[in-house]
């Protein structure tokens, strides 16, 4: 039995004994297993620990272990949302690294027959500022726009910190969709991210009030619904979630367009759906859960809703552990988790952000991510767990 010792709260050691076995690979004959939900997993970048550089300044990526991580999403049968918050864009992830991060994941996608990519395009090059204009910003996300279609990618249209701090009013929101969605190749998806993941967002679509800004938001995307493919909602709430989604549904000029649920704290029953409808998926925590995430949703396409539950359901509480509050600090567990998973050779961040969870934190999600079957091999994950303990002093 494979058992380690993990700190507690009170100061205490407690040694605790892995009692599940990782799940199956859902990979039959050598081919992903399909679905019958779009299924994007937003993804991690993977830090170069041998980079002499300045970590909470510079951004150095390990290119080869990063796109190896995408393929393993690709064989189980998940999309990539490329550039995302989950890969640290805005917290340590700038521009020009997230477009080489977009050219890097679509060239490695064109080799694999059916591989997801959308990627994120935003205005994060544009610093915020009294000076900032509706039209820079504007101008900034036509820039990005541009970059990404010119590689042959989908777009994910990011919300946008500049756009929250120049705005006066919703108009100012309509104008800037309204031009952004006249213009793009594709349908987008376009991404509401709450002040719960990014305190900068607050008050966006010109309201604080969510449901007025559902207003505002939905609006938009009545007007512009041929260039819209989906909206993703990453507000932890599902019943403003629900509430959009029905919205839309029930509106002839919206009826097709996808509900993406990013809500970390409720996703299963979300993408289970009830009587009128269902959320498809764009998760920062399929990229934790991806096994499990590949496994739940191949017994979902088969009919297997108990089975699809059964294997989700332990997750959550995991999910909701690495995105607790302050949520922002999600990419830490994420990050972890692969470490722990032997999906990448060290915990190291760009940014820094390995410091950002306590110890106590991160040995809580060792014993969750236990009891949702996602780790790969117990005595690997149990090994490094205790390195990290070493280095933290608990050794």
């Amino acid at each position: 039995m494979t058992t380690v010792e993990l700190p507690a709260k009170g100061g205490r050691i407690e040694r605790y004994a892995v009692r599940n076995a990782p799940l199956p690979s859902p990979k039959a004959n050598g081919n992903p297993p399909s679905f019958n939900r779009v299924a994007y997993a937003a993804a991690h970048v993977v830090a170069d620990p041998f980079a002499d550089n300045d970590p909470w300044l510079d951004a150095s990526i390990d290119w080869e272990r990063t796109i190896a991580f995408r393929e393993y999403l690709w064989d189980l049968g998940l999309g990539v949302a490329e550039a995302m918050d989950t890969a640290q864009r805005g917290m340590g992830l700038g521009w020009p690294e997230a477009r080489e991060l977009i050219r890097r994941s679509l060239d490695a996608a064109k080799g694999r027959p059916g591989a997801l990519v959308a990627c994120g395009a935003g205005t994060d090059h544009l610093a915020p500022g009294p000076d900032v204009t509706i039209d820079d910003v504007i101008r900034a996300y036509e820039e990005q726009i541009e970059a990404v279609e010119g590689l042959g990618g989908r777009i994910i249209l990011m919300a946008s910190r500049a756009l929250a701090a120049a705005a006066k009013g919703p108009e100012d929101y309509v104008r800037v969709y309204d031009r952004i969605l006249s213009q793009t190749k594709e349908p987008v998806i376009i991404h509401w991210l709450g002040e719960m993941f990014d305190p900068a967002l607050s008050g966006y679509w010109g309201s604080a009030d969510h449901m007025a800004a559902m207003d505002i938001c939905f609006g938009i995307i009545a007007g512009n619904a041929d260039k819209v493919d989906g909206i993703k909602v990453s507000l932890l709430s599902k019943e403003k979630e629900v509430a959009l989604r029905r919205r839309m549904a029930k509106h002839n000029a919206t009826a097709a367009v996808r509900m993406y649920t990013g809500d970390d704290f409720n996703y299963a029953e979300l993408i289970a759906g009830d009587d009128e409808g269902h959320s498809d998926a764009l998760l920062g925590i399929f990229d934790a859960i991806a096994p499990a995430a590949s496994v739940g949703l191949t017994r979902l396409a088969e009919g297997d809703e108990a089975g699809f539950h059964d294997t989700l359901a332990p997750t959550v509480p995991l999910s909701r552990h690495i995105f607790k509050a302050p949520t922002r600090f999600y990419k830490t567990g994420v990050v972890f988790l692969a470490y722990l998973n032997g999906l990448q050779d060290h915990f190291f961040m760009v940014g820094g952000q390995q410091g950002a969870r306590s110890l106590i934190h991160l040995a809580e999600l060792f014993r969750l991510a236990d009891e949702a079957r996602v780790l790969r091999d117990p005595d690997l994950a149990a090994d490094r767990m205790r390195k990290v303990l070493a280095v933290g002093g608990l050794g």
